[in-house]
């Protein structure tokens, strides 16, 4: 009977594998980058430059407002990064099977990274709101102000107050971001850390970290302008008058190219690549790191 679950078990845990390293590694990140993520936040919000909001919030909030939002964050990157990373290894994987076990060319490691992208963004939509939400508070009026003690408050209050599909605010733009930076992260590591290690001979650890800075590039390069239009949608409040001042994220974008050109939807780049490339790298790091753990127990 013992015999006959054990490979039961195997098959399970194998299965189940890609998801548990890559959500895991994805918290891990985000504990290091939650600082430079809410600096991110608030620059999009028009708080200012990185460093006069990086002050701001050290003066008025103190040093524990770094964190805010970081049980989102965490539960984010349980639901978003479990999803995308487990489902673009089990893409790649069939995709290299139905190629014969030869490596896969670079536009269907970017179609395994849109998918990917897509599923993870649908699941960790409602955890990516609550992080949204819960770092933009403390920039609205007190009146205004939503006073979220912790994740899953912030998703109890917007389902009571705007009802169940509310959670999935802004879920257009989340997927549609999250399509564009995995199309750039995913298949652009995979195809660096073919290029040195076979191409430039390089040893595991700068292979790991050569890609991982590549990877880190061209993900937030690609995302951006999604990513600022996401958070005008998902922070936007109406007026007086009960009007948003978007009707979408394509009107979002339009209204934005229009009034302030199309650099806007680059604002904060640095700041961006600096939040996205480090969590980028640190997450393809401890998933190595991860992985040769596992092997040294014999999982």
């Amino acid at each position: 009977m013992a015999s006959a679950d054990k490979p039961q078990t195997n098959k399970l845990w194998i299965a189940s594998k890609p998801f548990v390293n890559g959500g895991l590694s994805g918290m891990l990140a985000t504990c290091v980058i939650q600082p430079v993520d809410i600096v991110k936040v608030r620059i999009q919000l028009g708080q200012g430059s990185a460093s006069q909001v990086a002050m701001n919030i050290l003066k008025n909030e103190g040093m524990r407002a770094y964190y805010k939002g970081l049980s989102a964050g965490l539960l984010r990157q349980a639901t978003y990064t479990t999803a995308r990373l487990g489902c673009f290894r089990i893409l790649t994987t069939k995709a290299t099977e139905a190629n014969g076990g030869k490596p896969l060319p670079l536009y269907q490691k970017a179609l395994c990274g849109l998918t990917a992208g897509a599923i993870g963004a649908c699941i960790g939509n409602p955890a990516d709101l609550s992080l949204i939400r819960m770092q933009a508070d403390n920039t609205l009026p007190v009146a205004q102000r939503r006073n979220y003690k912790n994740v899953f408050h912030a998703l109890y209050r917007i389902t009571a107050d705007e009802g169940v599909l509310a959670l999935w605010k802004g879920a257009g733009p989340t997927v549609v971001r999250a399509m564009a930076l995995n199309m750039g992260m995913l298949a652009s590591y995979d195809q660096s850390v073919e290029f040195f290690r076979d191409t430039l001979k390089f040893s595991e650890l700068p292979t790991v970290v050569g890609a991982s800075a590549v990877s880190g590039f061209f993900a937030s390069a690609c995302s951006l302008p999604f990513d600022y239009v996401k958070t005008q949608i998902q922070k936007m409040q109406p007026n007086a008058e009960g009007k948003f001042p978007y009707s979408g994220p394509f009107d979002c974008a339009l209204k934005t190219v229009k009034q302030h050109g199309p650099l806007k939807l680059y604002t904060g780049f640095g700041v961006y690549c600096v939040r996205i490339a480090p969590h980028v790298m640190m997450t393809w790091i401890f998933l190595d790191q991860i992985q040769k753990i596992e092997k040294s127990f014999g999982f």
